[in-house]
């Protein structure tokens, strides 16, 4: 016994060893990284290669860069933060790299104090071809992804702003076009590029636009006022302060085509769709959860565009499914989507099980066609399930977590489960008993007291589950995007469980002014002409994360309702 003991715990010693040394590999690894802002430019444009680390007083050794690039623009930064009780101090430390040639080229590896970076990859594609307009010291660019998008299709749209003088101040506009929504996607971002033997430095702002009807869309320009620093020897000698800019940008127009009508729904225009299993076991056991972890990547679009994504309900097995996870970014000039989410299948026998993969049907914008894609089926072996509660691998993780072993014989555990089972069925009888007896001896009136009439309009709000509310989020979201006028309503009033019967109903069980704001917004412009692309804002960032109630209202008398502010559609 003594020596299974001592076996025991020079496992549980072994296993507390390698958790410690891998979570110590892993807090290692996080001290110092590298990453690029832009990893895909044009020869003449510069790129920021960021350098952090917690190594205090070690700056990185640029060295290594000077074969590839030309490395300019140095920039420093230090912040100090507790964390676990413990006083950690990061630095975080910049350069502009400009490439000396285009290709894919690799930034290296660098040594900061006693740590290395991994190496980066860059890609430089040939010299963009731009004329400065008439050497102004300002100018605006505007890029569209596709000139002839279908209705509600994700169209990318990217400004630029070019100046040549160093800024004092400025600002940058761009008014949102009628008849569809304009969103902003990620930050700005700023790099320098050449121009005719004349250096400008770019500011890169992302958008996108979803026509919300068919026809010419109309896209203003935009508008750019600033203050130069001014930058020439003459301006110092005269004494010339900073100097006024501005620039305006080229409108841009689109024709929007229509639904077609062999168009699957939910309608979702893209130019691809690529699914595939990250985990996918071949193996499981009766009544134990097997896991399968789907990646999808839509090109074209944002996650508040796509639909719900869901396995198809399986003969012999449930499926729970956890909320999806996004991860958004902007390529090729629009935007770009990777959804994950995770299906825990329990088979209810052994046997085979087919689990099919969710099916995404979506229109290719390029061919102007119906897809489906999804991952494929996998097969499923389902062993039967053990009789006890943990088999043979449970019984070893704790015989190596503790010294003491507890065997139990076939024999004992067929006469202990039934005993078990038994009791707990008695168990359950007799609270239901007590339960009734308890029930009966309350007074009439307080068991009339608490339950609500089904007509009463005093009735409170029941709570969906996390599961159907955050579905009733994600729709709202997907329609405030793309949906008709009609659809958004339906959708806020589906926020509630059950189901508002109008707007104003609806505001009156929010919690939050701002959500009710947003609402009485939509209202106004809906029925009254108002801007309801800026409500469709207000609504989508109101309600962003998700809706909050009231609670239960009193049950004080009350007068008469007073008519609906809007009509009802």
């Amino acid at each position: 016994m003594k020596a299974v003991r001592s076996k025991g715990a020079r496992s549980a010693a072994w296993l507390v060893a390698m958790l410690v040394l891998s979570c110590l590999a892993g807090i290692a690894q996080a001290q110092t990284r590298a990453w690029l802002d832009r990893d895909r430019i044009a020869f003449g444009e510069t790129t920021t290669l960021n350098v952090e680390t917690d190594s205090a007083g070690d700056a990185p050794d640029w060295t290594p860069l000077a074969r590839d690039f030309d490395v300019s623009g140095h920039t420093s930064r230090r912040e100090v933060e507790i964390t676990g009780g413990r006083r950690v101090t990061r630095s975080l430390y910049g350069v502009a790299l400009r490439p000396r040639r285009e290709g894919v080229l690799t930034v290296p590896a660098l040594q900061v104090g006693g740590a290395r970076t991994a190496p980066l990859s860059l890609s430089v594609a040939p010299a963009a071809v731009t004329a400065a307009r008439d050497g102004a010291p300002a100018f605006i660019e505007a890029d569209i992804d596709v000139q002839s998008p279908y209705v509600q299709q994700s169209v990318g749209y990217v400004l630029r702003l070019y100046y040549a003088t160093p800024l004092v101040s400025g600002s940058l506009d761009q008014p949102a076009p009628e008849g569809a929504s304009m969103q902003r996607i990620g930050s700005d971002v700023q790099y320098s590029r050449d121009i005719d033997g004349r250096r400008y430095s770019v500011v890169e702002r992302r958008y996108q636009i979803v026509p919300e009807r068919s026809g010419t869309l109309s896209i203003p320009g935009a508008r750019f006022e600033g203050r130069g620093a001014g930058g020439g020897m003459f301006d110092d000698v005269f004494n010339r302060g900073p100097r006024e800019l501005s620039a305006n940008g080229p409108p841009s127009v689109l024709d929007v085509r229509a639904m077609p009508a062999n168009a699957p729904q939910p309608w979702l225009p893209l130019y691809g769709v690529q699914a595939r299993w990250l985990e996918a076991p071949t193996e499981g056991r009766a009544g134990e959860a097997s896991t399968f972890l789907l990646e999808a990547v839509f090109d074209g679009a944002v996650g508040t565009q796509l639909p719900e994504i869901g396995l198809p309900p399986l003969q012999g097995a449930q499926v729970f499914a956890e909320p999806p996870q996004y991860d958004e970014s902007f390529e090729d000039g629009r935007p770009r989507v990777r959804l994950t989410r995770r299906y825990s299948v329990v088979p209810r026998a052994e046997g085979s099980l087919q689990v099919p993969g969710p099916r995404i049907a979506w229109w290719d914008v390029r061919a102007g066609a119906a897809r489906t894609s999804g991952p494929p089926a996998v097969s499923l072996a389902v062993a039967a399930g053990e009789v006890m509660p943990g088999g043979a691998a449970a019984q070893d993780v704790d015989a190596a977590a503790s010294p003491v072993i507890t065997m139990v014989s076939d024999a004992g555990a067929s006469r202990l489960w039934p005993a078990l089972a038994a009791l707990l069925g008695a168990l359950w009888l007799a609270t239901a008993w007590l339960a009734w007896r308890l029930y009966r001896q309350q007074p009439i009136g307080l068991r009339r007291a608490g339950a609500a009439s089904p007509a009463s309009g005093d009735a409170p709000v029941s709570p969906q589950s996390s599961g159907s509310a955050g579905q009733a989020q994600r729709r709202l979201m997907h329609v405030l995007q793309t949906g008709e006028p009609a659809d958004v309503e339906a959708a806020l009033r589906a926020l509630s469980d059950p189901p508002a019967a109008d707007l104003d109903t609806l505001a009156s069980r929010l919690e939050t002014p701002g959500q009710r704001d947003a609402v009485a917004l939509w209202q106004r412009a809906r029925w009254t002409g108002g801007d309801l692309p800026g409500a469709r804002e207000a609504l989508r960032a109101a309600f962003r994360g998700g809706a909050s109630w009231r609670d239960a209202p009193s049950r004080a008398p009350r007068g008469p309702d007073l008519p609906p502010l809007y009509p009802r559609r």
